[in-house]
This record gives C-alpha cells, sequence and structure tokens, in this order.
C-alpha cells in the first residue's frame, strides 16, 4: 500500500515472483466510473472507492482458500484497510511503501499509459492515514533492497509474545523457547531504572538465541504472528489496565491477551467484557509452581472462550507440567474468570496446606526437637503423605547458616499477597464454610502483631508445655484428617462458585492439572482425580469416609492435648471443630434462629412442620 506512483506494483510483482505467489494489481479491478473520473483529474470519493474495495476484498478472500497471494493497492486510510480485511483481518500482513512528494511526482510523470495523472498526487498525500501495524520500506532503497528488507521483516515475526520480564515472566519464555517457540519479549523502559531488561535477559542466555527483545510497546506487538497471542506477566490490579489500555492501539481485531497473574477473578471478568466489546479476546489463566515450576513445567489453569485457548492451547500445553499419565498440566477450565477463580481456591488450599505444616513444626518444637530431628521425622512420613510443600519444608529444615539452623534466624512474619484475603471473601459471599482457609489467612495476619505478641507472652504465656507427650502417629494422623478436610471444603467452595456462576466446572480435571507442576501437588490430590469422577463431594466417597473414622480419635485427642499446653494450632483445631460441627444432625442453631427472631422478627421454620411455612413469635409474652 501507498500513495500511487510509490511503485507498489513493480515491488509487488518482484515479491510475488520472490515468494511464488499470486499477483493482483489493484488498480485493475476499478470500474470504468473510476477510471474515467481519476482520467479527467477528478478524485476518488468514498463511495467510488467502496465498490472497488469491496471486490478486492472477495478477490483476497477466493485466494485464501488455496493459498495467498500479493495485492497492491492505496489502501489510504484506515477504513479503507477496514474493508479490505473485512473476515479476513488476521490474514493479512501490509507492507507501506513511503517516500518523498517530489521524488514519486516525478516518478508519476514518467510513467506511461496510466489514468492516475500527478496533479492528484497532492490529494493522495492529503488522505494518507499512515498505518500503524505494516512493514515500512524506504522508496530511496533499490527494489532488491526492499523485497530483502521486506522478507526479513516477513521472518522476523514471532509466534508468541511475553510481556513483563520478572522472575516468572523470564522463566516463561526460557520454558516456550527449549519447547520450540519463537517468541517475543517485552519489559518496560524506565531510564536509570528498567533499561534494555529483555536485551540484556537475551544475551544472559543461549536458549533465547531466536527470541526478539523489546523494550518498545509498538515494536513489540509487531513483531508477532497475527492472530496475536500475548501473555501478560505483571503484578494484579491497576497494573494489568494500564498495561491493556497502552497496548490497546496497536492491537488488531482477533489478538488474543492472556493474564498470567495473581488477577481477582472479578476484575477478570470485568476485563473480558471490556475487551470483548473491542474483538480481543481475553484469557485469564492461573499460573501455578512459582519460578521453578514456570521454567520446568508450571500447572496452568486458562478460561474465557474457548475458541480462543483452542488458538493458544499447543503454546500453554506445551511449556506445562505432565501428570504420571503424561498428559499436561493445562486444560481449559470454563468461561470468563473461572480460571482465575479456581487459582484463587488453589492458593487458599495453599495457605492451609502451608499453616498445617507450621503448626506441625511448632508441635515438635514444643517437644524440644531439632529442625534436623523434625526434617527426620517429616522424611518418615512422605511414604503416607507425600507432597511438595512437605518436601521443601524438609529442605528448609534441614538448611543450616553459620552451625545453626537457618529457620531459627527467620522473623517470624508470615505475609501474603491477596489470593487468600480473596479466597475468604469469596466463600463468605457464597456462603460456604471454608472455615480452614479462613484460620489460616488470619493466623497470618496474627503473625504480623510481633510486638504485640511479645507483650502478651509476657503476660498469658507462661505455661511451661516442655513436658508434652505426644504420640507421632497421633501427629500424622491428625495431619493427614486435616488435609482431608482443608482439600474438602476447597473443592467444595469450587464446585458451589461453578453452580453460582454457571461455570460448569470438572472437579476430577481440575485435581488432575493440580498432580504436577503446582505447589498443592500430593498423593493426596492423586487420589482425588479418581474420587472426582464418581462424586462432587470427598466426604461420600466411602474410602475416604472410612479413612476420617480412623484417624478422627488421633486428631481429637491431639488438639486437645495443643489446646491444654497452649499451643496455637488454628487449622488443625478447626479441622476437627468442622467435621464436629457438619457431623451434627441437631445443632444449636434453632436457638441463634430464635434470637434472631426475637429482637428483628426475622422468622423461622418449625419441625414439626415440613410444609416450609415462616413463623414469628411474640416472644415476651
Amino acid at each position: 500500500m501507498g500513495v500511487s506512483g510509490v511503485g507498489k506494483s513493480t515491488i509487488g510483482q518482484l515479491l510475488a515472483d520472490e515468494m511464488n505467489l499470486p499477483f493482483f494489481d489493484g488498480d485493475n479491478y476499478h470500474s470504468k466510473h473510476n477510471v474515467e473520473k481519476m482520467s479527467s483529474g477528478e478524485s476518488l470519493n468514498d463511495d467510488d472507492r467502496h465498490g472497488w474495495l469491496s471486490t478486492l476484498n472477495q478477490l483476497i478472500k477466493e485466494q485464501l482458500k488455496n493459498n495467498s497471494c500479493i495485492l497492491v493497492c492505496s489502501a489510504l486510510k484506515n477504513k479503507y484497510r477496514e474493508l479490505l480485511s473485512d473476515g479476513i483481518l488476521n490474514e493479512i500482513e501490509w507492507i507501506y511503501l513511503f517516500g518523498d512528494f517530489d521524488t514519486i511526482y516525478n516518478r508519476i510523470n514518467k510513467r506511461k499509459n496510466h489514468f492516475m495523472p500527478s496533479e492528484l498526487l497532492k490529494s493522495q498525500f492529503d488522505t494518507l492515514e499512515k498505518p500503524t501495524n505494516a512493514i515500512t520500506c524506504n522508496i530511496d532503497n533499490s527494489p532488491k533492497e526492499i523485497i530483502e528488507n521486506i522478507k526479513k521483516e516477513l521472518m522476523k515475526k514471532s509466534e508468541f509474545g511475553l510481556l513483563g520480564l520478572g522472575v516468572m515472566g523470564k522463566s516463561l519464555c526460557i520454558n516456550l523457547s527449549n519447547n520450540g517457540f519463537k517468541i517475543s519479549m517485552y519489559n518496560r523502559h524506565v531510564d536509570g531504572v528498567e533499561e534494555h531488561v529483555a536485551l540484556k535477559f537475551k544475551k544472559k542466555h543461549t536458549e533465547l538465541s531466536s527470541a526478539l527483545p523489546f523494550d518498545n510497546l509498538e515494536e513489540f506487538v509487531n513483531s508477532i504472528q497475527k492472530p496475536r497471542k500475548i501473555m501478560f506477566m505483571v503484578n494484579a490490579g491497576k497494573t494489568i489496565d494500564a498495561v491493556i489500555e497502552n497496548i490497546l492501539p496497536y492491537l488488531s481485531e482477533g489478538d488474543i491477551i492472556i493474564d498470567g497473574g495473581n488477577s481477582n477473578y472479578n476484575s477478570t471478568k470485568e476485563r473480558f467484557e471490556y475487551l470483548k466489546s473491542k474483538n480481543i479476546h481475553f484469557i485469564g489463566a492461573g499460573v501455578s509452581g512459582g519460578e521453578e515450576g514456570a521454567l520446568k513445567g508450571p500447572s496452568i489453569m486458562p478460561s474465557g472462550s474457548r475458541e480462543a485457548y483452542k488458538s493458544v492451547q499447543p503454546f500453554l500445553e506445551s511449556i506445562a507440567s505432565h501428570d504420571r499419565n503424561g498428559l499436561p498440566c493445562c486444560a481449559y477450565i470454563g468461561p470468563e474468570g473461572s480460571g482465575h477463580f479456581v487459582k484463587m481456591i488453589h492458593n487458599g488450599i495453599e495457605y492451609v496446606e502451608m499453616q498445617l505444616l507450621a503448626e506441625v513444626f511448632s508441635i515438635f518444637k514444643a517437644t524440644r526437637k531439632t529442625p534436623d530431628e523434625i526434617a527426620e521425622v517429616l522424611e518418615i512420613w512422605k511414604k503416607d503423605v507425600d507432597s511438595y510443600l512437605l518436601n521443601i519444608t524438609i529442605d528448609i529444615l534441614r538448611k543450616k547458616e553459620n552451625n545453626d539452623w537457618l529457620i531459627n534466624n527467620i522473623l517470624d512474619k508470615a505475609g501474603n499477597k491477596g489470593t487468600g484475603n480473596w479466597a475468604t471473601i469469596a466463600t463468605a459471599e457464597l456462603g460456604i464454610p471454608s472455615t480452614l482457609i479462613a484460620s489460616s489467612l488470619f493466623a497470618r495476619y496474627t503473625s504480623s502483631f510481633k510486638e504485640d505478641r511479645i507483650k502478651a507472652n509476657i503476660s498469658f504465656g507462661n505455661n511451661d508445655s516442655s513436658n508434652i507427650k505426644i504420640d507421632l502417629i497421633d501427629l500424622l494422623n491428625a495431619y493427614q484428617f486435616a488435609r482431608i478436610i482443608n482439600h474438602y471444603q476447597g473443592f467444595k467452595l469450587i464446585e458451589e462458585a461453578s453452580k453460582f456462576h454457571k461455570w460448569n466446572l470438572n472437579l476430577s480435571e481440575i485435581a488432575r492439572i493440580w498432580t504436577s507442576g503446582c505447589i498443592i501437588k500430593s498423593d493426596l490430590m492423586a487420589v482425588l482425580v479418581e474420587v472426582f469422577k464418581k462424586s462432587k463431594s470427598i466426604l461420600i466417597n466411602e474410602s475416604i469416609k472410612q479413612q476420617l473414622q480412623v484417624l478422627r480419635p488421633s486428631a481429637n485427642k491431639l488438639v486437645s492435648q495443643c489446646i491444654l499446653n497452649e499451643i496455637a494450632i488454628p487449622c488443625l483445631s478447626e479441622s476437627v471443630n468442622f467435621l464436629n460441627t457438619y457431623t451434627t444432625a441437631d445443632s444449636s442453631a434453632n436457638l441463634i434462629q430464635a434470637q434472631r427472631d426475637y429482637f428483628g422478627a426475622h422468622t423461622y421454620q418449625r419441625t414439626d412442620d415440613d410444609s416450609g411455612k415462616f413463623y414469628h413469635t411474640n416472644w415476651k409474652n
């Protein structure tokens, strides 16, 4: 494309010959009316061009049924290019030839037997709206140089783009490259702070030899094949929205954005609808596994339109971890924000699993065991309760620094990045008793009040638990018991959210993609894959019911001992409390309902009336 006289036909024919493709000159498809109008020195208006451009659009569509083609056309305005691209936007690559007015004017005057007079050139320059997504070629270069430049630019196009080169982003780049994909990498440019991040990263890693580094957003987008597939690995929240707004001017209809961060699922739903209105696909993908998982194979939880997922499926499934059957730990979760919701609950389960191990650690410390001794016991536990978190806990406990265990020198204030908060809010909003997630979150909050805890210890924490006698079998059984309750609550929350949002989530498939690559992978998770094929509830599975019945006495005993010895075990104790509450057929909630009716006339139902009718009583009489 370009103004008349820029050399479109010459370059187009040469390129077609070079690439062995059919060649079409758009000027040959003008109507007789258009030719006569231009020959008389009169410019075409938009109505004149509409039929011509529609004809060319149909021509391209016919060619695409077989292969491809080279077409030359002035296409000066953006709306002309949109008409040419109608229905085939992602099949088109624009090549924009440009030069100065005088050079082109002289060329037109030298042409013979062409209906376009040089007097119309100024109107073409006035009409021209330069394209933002095109290979640009200066006509001051020779035709051979222009052809070589076009071929070079076409070959440079990458298959996949990754935006945001933090720890996770860099690891995913290496993972993608190791799986044979040609990628483009982008990181923002901030003078004196973040300069040439992508280029420096590429130079450090031979695996990235074919990767294209950028700190210019427009160049990054234009380097990717259409429909573009771009994964964001940036901080959740306002940063995502800012990046979306910055990148939108350079995107084309049908392009796909993947948010691989820990975004709130409600925000993902909003972004999905916003970008849908602009004909851009948005996929919210939970990614678990940390730095190592991102590098070697994470668990990936993508959601959005199924059509968009099919386009990115080869990339995401290739970089994902694989389960014991060789299947990728990546699967289409469901519509809109369901992928980020599932990742949020993954993190909620993770919070509890970490807290349970911390409580086990506290109990062992109370019995005066050293970190090495605790690690030895946990090593033995692996045959019964193997998991990623158990294994890293063993490594942590064995790590020494200056002849002391490093764990002894780590401040006991646990942080959080939001997903535990969101999971707790979600369980409250949906009315689901995921009590362990809330307990683990509040345990972290409590840990942050270090100074207050020191003062409270002086006043209340003088109990000596050194004489506590803990049966190791009871402790192992209580730990297993609490983990089963944790997984029940987490998957129950996913199931109820699926019903509420009409997501139709597959619990067995979710458990399967959590068997490898993610933080909560474990032998228990592998068992749940089969459990959820037959039932949506862990607690009605016969094998797990029997296991809980065996483990329950040990859990009761351990929790009692810890409470009597004033050892903080919020999640171990809550697992016992939850099952006690859940298995109480006639609870004390009738008194609460009576109290609500007394002070607020909230009404109640009666056990001696199965009609469902609601009653109110005047309690003062």
